[in-house]
């Protein structure tokens, strides 16, 4: 049985451009990506969203919408990385570089894929068109996908604690 760690990760978006961060240091580094990370003990996951997104680029998120949950292993390690992908249009603040992030606005039709995590080019349109998804990927390194599936779904299981 493998040990399962739980992750948030947040995009900002406008009707034509999405909010990406370039990480600046540890995992995934140089790579774009949304906001997000470790849910912290005793906080739900829409709570560690909402922190995340903070954190990393300043913004309050008013309103996160749920939609997918992606599952990640990578080749040689026991940990199973579960990320519920969140998506928002009501925020507000201003957006401000952290040390882990550099925040910019992406036109939709420019978005980095060579730059990001290969998985994002698979899931992304399922996203931008509002559809609901569940991903799982097998990665050989931090860039090689050896499997993958993604289907599409009615609705997500709930998974907020709010206490």
């Amino acid at each position: 049985m493998s040990e399962r760690k739980i992750f948030s990760l947040v995009f900002v978006r406008k009707a034509t451009e999405i909010l990406l961060g370039l990480k600046k240091r540890g995992f995934g580094k140089d790579k774009w990506n949304g906001f997000g990370g470790k849910i912290e003990p005793g906080e739900s996951i829409l709570q560690g969203a909402v922190r995340e997104l903070k954190e990393e680029c300043g913004l309050s998120a008013q309103e996160l919408k749920k939609t997918g949950i992606l599952e990640f292993e990578f080749e040689g390690n026991e940990i199973l990385l579960e990320v519920h992908v969140f998506e928002t249009y009501k925020y507000s603040g201003e957006v401000t570089e952290s040390e882990e992030m550099r925040p910019k606005w992406y036109n939709l039709k420019d978005i980095p894929f060579t730059q990001m995590w290969a998985d994002d080019k698979y899931w992304f349109p399922y996203m931008l068109q509002g559809e609901l998804f569940k991903g799982y990927f097998l990665y050989r390194g931090q860039d090689l996908i050896l499997k993958h599936n993604i289907e599409t779904m009615e609705e997500l299981p709930a998974v907020d604690h709010l206490s």
